[in-house]
C-alpha cells in the first residue's frame, strides 16, 4: 500500500487585492480631478470602481448565488 502524502496547501486569501483595489481608487481621484479627462476616460474609471464595489459585494455576502439551484415555487 503507498503512503500518501499530504502536502501543504497555499491558501488563497478571500476579498479583494488591496493592491487593485488602491490603483482603482487613486485612478479614480485623477481622472476625476483631470480637467483634460475626457467624459468617456472618467465613466470607464467609474465603471471599474462600481464593478470592484459589486465583486466586493458578492465576496462579503455567503448567500449570493447560492439560490440558483433552487425551484422557484412562484413559476408554477
Amino acid at each position: 500500500m503507498e503512503k500518501v502524502v499530504n502536502l501543504p496547501v497555499a491558501k488563497k486569501s478571500k476579498g479583494v487585492n488591496t493592491e487593485l483595489e488602491k490603483a482603482i481608487s487613486d485612478l479614480l481621484t485623477q481622472v476625476m480631478a483631470d480637467p483634460m479627462a475626457s467624459l468617456t476616460d472618467k465613466t470607464k474609471v467609474i465603471d471599474r470602481a462600481l464593478n470592484l464595489e459589486k465583486i466586493k459585494q458578492r465576496l462579503e455576502t455567503d448567500e449570493w448565488g447560492s439560490g440558483l439551484l433552487v425551484e422557484n415555487d412562484d413559476d408554477n
